[in-house]
């Protein structure tokens, strides 16, 4: 294997799909061994030892789901052949317990690390690869500091430029939930096209999967903090809290309309706000008079 057969194998992992379901498990796997092996050259990683950071990674970037399960990735990740167990794992033995029970450890194969540690660089890229075909970038400063790596910037995959423009014309050129709208000269500062299905789910450029919103909401957004309902109204999840711009930033807008675009046929597509709310908002939702 070299350096661009390391990156097609990334690009093109075995993800288990269910219509629209996000399922992350492997790539937040792999960006947590790049940061142990990044951090402390480490190659093998006992089951016993990663689960509960994995699991934490899946809770903090991933869908929230009743259970969450560590252990298939933990042993699936074989099937890439990018990663190597200590023992051979039945299906029928992927189980939490029987992995702590045998003492498995897992990590990239020798062939793989031995490339990863000869060029810095490409774990850099092999994590640009991951960040960009799995989360928004609002996300990547996040995962790459939880996991340990760090980058001064990932670069974006490209996106339609027509994109921003339709998007920003659609809500005139303002926050939809805000209002923010400051120009520096002739140029809008800060005012984001936001994905309310992720590009990276397959969303479209299109002006009914978008939102105009300012830095601060666009990330809250994409982190889940926040949601719609199909009549356009921001719902706060409970996990969420704070003391200072909790109420500026969120609680003000509970419960309340987020701004029209100017067009009907460019109002929130009821499909794509559902995704949101079933694969990225942090939910239940606080609770709101009507």
């Amino acid at each position: 294997m070299n350096d661009f057969q390391l990156k097609e194998a990334v690009r093109n992992l075995s993800i288990w799909r269910r219509r629209d379901e996000r399922a992350p498990h492997k790539p937040l796997l792999i960006l947590l061994a790049l940061g142990q092996l990044y951090a402390k050259k480490t190659q093998h990683l006992p089951y016993e030892e990663i689960r509960e950071p994995l699991k934490d990674l899946l809770i903090e970037f991933g869908p929230t789901r009743q259970s969450y399960h560590p252990e298939h990735p933990f042993v699936r990740l074989t099937n890439d052949g990018i990663w190597n167990l200590n023992v051979l794992v039945k299906n029928s033995n992927i189980r939490g317990k029987w992995l702590l029970d045998h003492n498995v450890v897992g990590g990239f194969n020798d062939e793989v690390y031995s490339l990863l540690m000869s060029n810095k660089t490409l774990i850099r890229e092999v994590a640009e690869i991951i960040l960009n075909d799995h989360f928004p970038q609002t996300m990547h400063e996040d995962i790459l500091a939880t996991v340990g790596l760090d980058f001064d910037e990932i670069t974006n995959r490209h996106r339609d430029p027509k994109f921003r423009e339709k998007i920003l014309r659609a809500y005139e050129y303002k926050c939809a939930v805000c209002g923010f709208n400051v120009r520096l000269g002739n140029n809008l500062i800060a005012v984001e096209a936001a994905h309310i299905k992720w590009h990276q789910a397959g969303g479209p450029d299109n002006e009914n999967n978008g939102m105009a919103l300012c830095v601060m909401h666009h990330k809250l957004f994409d982190r889940g903090v926040f949601t719609l309902t199909s009549s356009r109204k921001l719902l706060v999840a409970e996990r969420a809290h704070g003391t200072n711009g909790f109420e500026e930033w969120l609680m003000r807008y509970h419960g309340k309309e987020i701004t029209a675009p100017i067009r009907p046929e460019y109002k929130p597509e009821d499909s794509y706000v559902n995704w949101h709310v079933k694969e990225v908002f942090k939910g239940s939702s606080r609770y709101h008079a009507g």
